[in-house]
């Protein structure tokens, strides 16, 4: 059942000044109060197709590109969170609530500003999310942080050094290294673990065949640290599918680095179309 498109929408190009992100927006037709700042994953692309399909939904939708830019450094490490931030006080001064929604690394992106600054976030939706900061890898081979805030990187959790690439399949999968990893750094673990209680609402959605990283499991923290704190959650999951769920009206994306993701199309789409259901709650 296709769930999209029940209003037009506009898209402008808002990539006006080489101090700000590379970014699109999508305006409805009929606004309802709704805007929302859309963050795609280690692709580094504008994902600018889920804020269409936002924005044909009455959502004042802003896509940007977050890393790779104009600016911006070439990879996703020691990010500002005041990339995000900024977007998000743009959009309050258009619209009632703003949510953040993100994939992967936008995920991580995405409960890392909500949790961790004053920007006016009603609400997260984080795709094959994480409960943790992670490394990220410069471009001369350095551990550091995913983000920064105030100038300084956040705690993450470093990569296991034991782990190689060389003993896994081509393409590679990546879950390994990061179960691998939490696992050989508790004390890191815990000092990197974002306080998503301090997020209104939250929906995850996670594949059980996510071959990037244990998303569902990651997923899974979140949930229980908000529970400690009174908090409910939506968690929606399907056990075939994998790193990328598509929504109703997407195409599959191809793009970024060769990688094993798991699930399957059929599974994909139908993990997308639940949790379209759960993001269209949300929006209200």
């Amino acid at each position: 059942m296709d769930l999209s498109g029940t209003t037009t929408a506009v898209r402008r190009d808002l990539s006006t000044s080489p101090d700000e992100p590379v970014r699109v927006r999508w305006t409805p037709a009929a606004h309802h109060g709704v805007g929302a700042l859309v963050l795609g994953g280690s692709s580094g692309r504008v994902d600018e197709q889920r804020a269409r399909l936002l924005a044909e939904n009455g959502v004042i939708a802003e896509a940007i590109q977050w890393f790779g830019g104009p600016g911006q450094h070439a990879g996703p490490w020691e990010i500002p969170l005041e990339t995000f931030t900024e977007r998000v006080d743009a959009l309050a001064t258009e619209c009632d609530r703003v949510l953040v929604m993100g994939v992967s690394f936008g995920a991580e992106a995405a409960l890392a500003t909500a949790a961790l600054t004053d920007a006016p976030i009603a609400g997260v939706v984080a795709f094959a999310p994480t409960d943790v900061v992670w490394a990220g890898i410069t471009e001369d081979g350095r551990q550091t942080s995913h983000w920064t805030l105030d100038g300084r990187p956040l705690p993450y959790v470093p990569f296991d050094p034991l782990w190689s690439e060389a003993v896994v399949d081509e393409p590679p999968a990546y879950r390994d290294l990061y179960a691998g990893s939490r696992a050989a750094a508790p004390e890191a673990v815990a000092a990197a673990a974002l306080p998503v209680e301090r997020i209104a609402e939250v929906v995850l959605v996670a594949g059980d065949d996510d071959q990037v990283w244990p998303a569902r499991e990651q997923a899974e923290e979140i949930v229980l640290r908000r529970a400690a704190h009174g908090l409910p959650t939506t968690l929606v999951v399907d056990p075939e599918a994998g790193h990328r769920a598509v929504l109703p009206g997407e195409q599959v994306v191809t793009a970024g680095q060769a990688m094993r993701r798991g699930g399957t199309e059929l599974a994909d789409r139908r993990l997308g179309t639940a949790a379209w259901a759960a993001v269209r709650e949300l929006l209200g």
